[in-house]
C-alpha cells in the first residue's frame, strides 16, 4: 500500500504511530519518499495541502492530513479513522479593540484567509453575506494593515494572534487529523485497509 504524508513535525508523530504497528518508515536523503522496513507499505511525503490531490488521483491510496486541507480540496474521500493528535479549532479573529462582529456588521463580512471554501460555507450557512481576499501566508498582517478587519485561521495557543493585537471573536468549527482513502481504491483493497484500520485502532485504544 502507498500512503501520502504530510512533511514536517505531523510526518514524525505519524511514523512513531506506524511503527506502532510495525510499519516502520525509513526516510530518503529528500525526504519525499519513506520506505517501510518490512516492505508492506509506501510512504510519499508531500506538501499538506497537496496531499487529497495526491490520494484523489491515485498516486496514493491512503492519506494522513487535516480535516480541513480535506474540505478546502473539494474531493470527496471515505474517512477512515480520527488519529489523536494535531486537532485544532479554526477561528474568526480580528483586532482586540473591534467589536463590530458581536454587536452585528449590518452587512457584509470581509475575511481575510486560505480557507475560502470553509469560511464562504459556513457564513453563508448564517445568512452572512462575506467578502472573502484570499492569502496563502501571514494572514495576521490583513487586521493590522487594513486589508480586511477580520480572519479566519487555526488557532493553537492564540499566541500569535496576540503578537499581532488580535483576539478570537468566534470559534467555528474543530479540525482533526484523519486516515482517509480514494474511494476507487478502497473498494479495491478493502481486505488490507481494513485490517490496517483495525490495528490502528487497537494500538490507539
Amino acid at each position: 500500500m502507498t500512503i501520502a504524508l504530510p512533511k514536517g513535525r505531523l510526518f514524525e508523530r505519524v511514523a512513531a504511530l506506524f511503527a506502532r504497528i510495525g510499519h516502520d518508515f525509513s526516510v530518503g536523503e529528500r525526504r519525499l519518499v519513506a520506505e517501510d522496513r518490512s516492505g508492506g507499505m509506501r510512504a510519499i511525503l508531500v506538501k499538506n495541502s497537496d496531499l487529497p490531490t495526491y490520494v484523489h488521483h491515485g498516486i496514493a491510496g491512503l492519506g494522513v492530513c487535516g480535516s480541513d486541507v480535506i474540505f478546502e480540496s473539494g474531493h470527496e474521500f471515505f474517512e477512515l479513522l480520527p488519529l489523536p493528535f494535531g486537532g485544532t479549532q479554526i477561528c474568526l479573529a480580528g483586532l482586540a479593540e473591534d467589536d463590530s462582529w458581536r454587536n452585528g456588521t449590518g452587512g457584509r463580512l470581509r475575511v481575510a484567509t486560505k480557507f475560502t471554501r470553509f469560511t464562504r460555507s459556513f457564513f453563508h450557512g448564517q445568512g452572512i453575506p462575506v467578502e472573502i481576499v484570499r492569502l496563502n501566508g501571514s494572514v495576521e498582517l490583513a487586521p493590522v494593515l487594513g486589508l480586511a478587519p477580520y480572519i479566519v485561521d487555526l488557532v493553537e495557543t492564540g499566541k500569535t494572534l496576540e503578537a499581532h493585537g488580535l483576539e478570537v471573536k468566534e470559534v467555528l468549527g474543530e479540525t482533526r487529523v484523519t486516515l482517509f482513502a480514494n474511494r476507487s481504491y478502497y473498494k479495491y483493497h478493502f481486505p488490507e485497509i481494513d485490517e490496517l484500520v483495525n490495528r490502528l485502532s487497537n494500538v490507539l485504544h
